[in-house]
């Protein structure tokens, strides 16, 4: 990706105000940022989705605007909640992964050969879900459905893999689940550059390389993850004193809050004993019993 500029209008609303932003095929990027600060807009630029409405948006070495999006787009991996809402309930899990080979949402009549069976066996067995193939999309838990989707968007063996908050919805198990998965593919050298887009730095997993900040559809920060996710420039993008911690590859974030009680000792009268009571947002005050 090469963005420069790019800039997205809706009537009076700016979505992304000038935002320029180079992706290389080996990096991995988090995109982080409340909500409305224009991450999915981002997205929906790099998957060749919608055009900006000034500047030049750069994918996969074309200019977008210039070259037939129908070519371009299954060069690229997309999971995301709109995406999901389109997969029939009743589709087979195998079905969901292969039939990216076309394209297509929902297996009708297209015909595939050996190897597209067995690229969609291995990619289901590598985010491992492969006991899943004969089950209907409908049937998954949340954190099954979104690991059959990053099957499903490695099928067609992109050069840019794009994950719309793939760890919406997942309860703590299936988070952590898929953060794992996550990291190994990360971790893959053969895996095609990739962007996560989340709200949470709990959900970047290890191996990711940079970090995009953005708020109100501008750049806070951007570059190397260890450059970008500090508390100084997280407490700029979510507008609220944060506390950070990055242990074992995985990083947590909670708002910085000043302590609730305090407390103060006083003197006591001669010959009593002095009773320190706090209190919650004042000092101390003392009594004699």
């Amino acid at each position: 990706l090469d963005f420069a500029e790019v800039t997205i209008r809706r009537g009076e609303a700016t979505l992304l105000d000038r935002v320029s932003w180079r992706v290389e095929e080996e990096d991995r990027w988090v995109v982080l940022g409340p909500n409305g600060a224009g991450k999915t807009t981002l997205l929906q630029v790099a998957a060749a989705q919608i055009h900006p409405t000034a500047g030049v948006a750069g994918i996969l070495d074309e200019v977008l605007g210039t070259v037939d999006v129908f070519e371009l787009r299954p060069r690229i991996g997309l999971t995301s909640a709109a995406l999901a809402e389109r997969i029939p309930r009743s589709e087979r899990v195998h079905d969901v992964v292969v039939s990216a080979s076309y394209g297509v949402v929902g297996r009708w009549r297209e015909a595939y050969d050996g190897l597209d069976h067995e690229r969609a066996v291995q990619l289901l067995t590598e985010v491992g879900v492969t006991h899943l193939a004969d089950r209907t999309f409908g049937t998954l838990s949340e954190g099954e459905r979104k690991r059959v989707q990053i099957a499903r968007a490695l099928m067609a063996d992109p050069e840019l893999l794009l994950l719309d908050e793939p760890a919406a919805g997942l309860d703590l198990g299936g988070r952590e689940d898929l953060v794992s998965t996550l990291s190994v593919l990360a971790a893959d050298p053969a895996s095609p550059a990739t962007v996560l887009v989340s709200h949470h730095v709990e959900e970047i997993p290890p191996g990711f390389t940079h970090a995009l900040l953005l708020r109100g559809g501008q750049v806070v920060a951007a570059g190397p993850i260890d450059e970008v996710v500090t508390e100084e420039h997280l407490t700029a993008t979510f507008a609220m004193p944060l506390v950070l911690a990055h242990e074992d590859g995985r990083w947590s974030a909670r708002r910085r809050t000043a302590p609730a009680w305090t407390s103060t000792s006083y003197a006591s009268v001669p010959g009593r004993r002095a009773t320190t009571i706090a209190r919650p947002g004042c000092d101390a005050c003392s009594a004699t019993p």
